[in-house]
């Protein structure tokens, strides 16, 4: 289990420089952190230079800002802090997964049955091999180690919940401060990487797990809330008020747009920065299917095995581990149900829950071993999704290898990069910034030009302007999508 995870880790982070930012997401949140790189504002991420982004806050994009800090404006700089965040996750669940644990209780009528030498002694309680499959476990799925290495809002959203949630317990069962503290750690992490979001989905899941057996009434005594709270809002708030104070504005967007009206109504046309999705009612719940693999589908059969001879192997009811865990694995897909502006990776919260889940049935019930070989699958996929990222098999379009034409041109210093109709986010990114959006005719591009530009136009769109380009622009480069010219004034 150890060798799979060092050999899949190592794959992935070997992998994080090998592929351009892509469209729409990598690129988009890529050129944020660049332009706060480059204008030194840690406060604001900025859509465009003059353009403030108030759709998340701002700890993606000082994530791969300390990325281009420490090993320059790349790939692997933009990767490379995502990407050790999914490593934390990942030691945070198999630490917690090993910790030691309380014995499985069995029905009394049935205890007789089960004797030392039985079916619960073929898994030991915890340990380093719990640690070391729960590891493997979400290493191996497959969507949750891609994830981990792009640049985006979800993995260190998924950091603040797991540690939230494994803090919560801690606190709960040992009564450490320490883990209570953390907790309220881990939703300061969520406020920064995606807002008051993380307080819903840690709602919902201890509110599920605390109705049970009255638990609930014990929970004010179970945490430090007072000096909780207070080291929540010394870590969050501040920057939610500075924003607010640099940006008037920010925070009714923010908290109503974004909290609300973006999964609230279908199609919601409030999004200042694109267009809201609009998903079938339900859909999360396939989206869950789909990033869990291969693991999710090995969960729902260990449930139906485990509730096949749940007299004999039930769980005892004052430790209700599996139940909180299937709390927090399920809170995602409970809360966006009704949603339909959502994607994928709004699972990703509760994908650590599942590889708990997985662990934990194993070794209730343990599955042969070559079950696990599955996880091979992961490192086969990081080659494939690299080598269809570099290749035109991919759906997924990036402006490197059009600009990387563009920047061994001899004018390229001197000239204006004017994108036609459309420019793409990775254009801004590769461009260092210099690519500018022109929703005008070419015709009219060419009249208003003051000195010769480069002028990148979609192939689609050359037929309409082959007079024009034959008189004032040669060809320079060519991409899949579009080509590069360098054109003369019409004066």
């Amino acid at each position: 289990m150890a060798l799979m995870v060092f050999i899949t880790l190592l794959l992935r982070l070997m992998s994080l420089g090998l592929y351009p930012l892509m469209d729409t997401t990598e690129a988009r949140y890529g050129e944020m952190a660049r332009i706060m790189f480059e204008t030194g504002n840690w406060i604001t991420p900025m859509f465009d230079y003059e353009v403030p982004f108030w759709g998340k806050p701002p700890l993606f994009s000082w994530m791969s800002a300390a990325g281009f800090e420490a090993f320059g404006v790349n790939e692997f700089a933009a990767r490379v802090p995502h990407f050790m965040t999914g490593m934390i996750i990942i030691a945070l669940t198999g630490w917690f997964a090993g910790r030691k644990m309380p014995p499985v209780a069995c029905s009394a009528n049935k205890a007789s049955i089960i004797s030392e030498s039985g079916p619960l002694k073929q898994k030991k309680e915890g340990g380093l091999e719990q640690s070391w499959l729960a590891a493997m476990l979400l290493t191996t799925t497959c969507a949750f180690l891609l994830m981990s290495g792009a640049v985006m809002t979800d993995t260190a959203l998924t950091l603040g919940v797991t540690l939230s949630m494994i803090g919560f317990w801690q606190a709960w069962h040992s009564g450490s401060k320490a883990w209570g503290y953390l907790f309220f750690v881990g939703l300061a992490i969520g406020m920064l990487a995606k807002g008051p979001l993380i307080l819903v989905l840690v709602g919902i899941s201890l509110t599920l797990w605390l109705v049970s057996d009255n638990r609930w009434m014990s929970i004010h005594k179970r945490l430090p809330w007072i000096g909780g709270s207070a080291l929540f809002l010394t870590l969050s708030l501040p920057w939610y008020l500075i924003a607010e104070s640099q940006t008037p504005g920010f925070l009714n967007y923010f908290i109503v747009g974004e909290h609300f009206k973006r999964f609230v109504i279908s199609g919601w046309q409030g999004d200042l920065y694109g267009s809201a999705h609009n998903e079938v009612r339900g859909t999360i719940w396939l989206y869950w299917l789909m990033v869990s693999l291969p693991w999710g589908p090995l969960l729902l059969w260990q449930l139906y095995r485990y509730l096949k001879k749940r007299p004999v192997l039930a769980e005892g009811k004052p430790q209700g581990y599996t139940g909180f865990l299937w709390c927090w694995m399920l809170s995602p897909m409970m809360l966006f149900t009704f949603a339909g502006n959502i994607l994928p990776s709004y699972v990703l919260p509760g994908i650590p829950a599942m590889a708990l889940l997985v662990a934990e049935y194993h070794r209730r019930q343990s599955l042969p071993t070559r079950i696990f070989s599955a996880g091979l699958l992961a490192p086969v996929i990081v080659i494939a999704v690299v080598w269809g990222l570099n290749s035109d098999v991919s759906s997924k379009e990036a402006e490197k290898k059009l600009l990387d034409q563009w920047m061994r041109q001899p004018e390229a210093v001197n000239s204006e990069l004017i994108y036609l109709r459309k420019r793409p986010f990775s254009a801004q990114f590769y461009s260092r910034g210099k690519a500018i959006q022109a929703p005008l005719p070419l015709s009219t591009v060419l009249q208003q030009l003051e000195s010769p530009a480069f002028i990148v136009l979609e192939k689609k769109k050359i037929a309409q302007s082959v007079e024009a380009l034959n008189r004032f622009c040669q060809s320079r480069g060519d991409a899949r999508k579009r080509r590069l010219y360098y054109c003369q004034p019409d004066s």
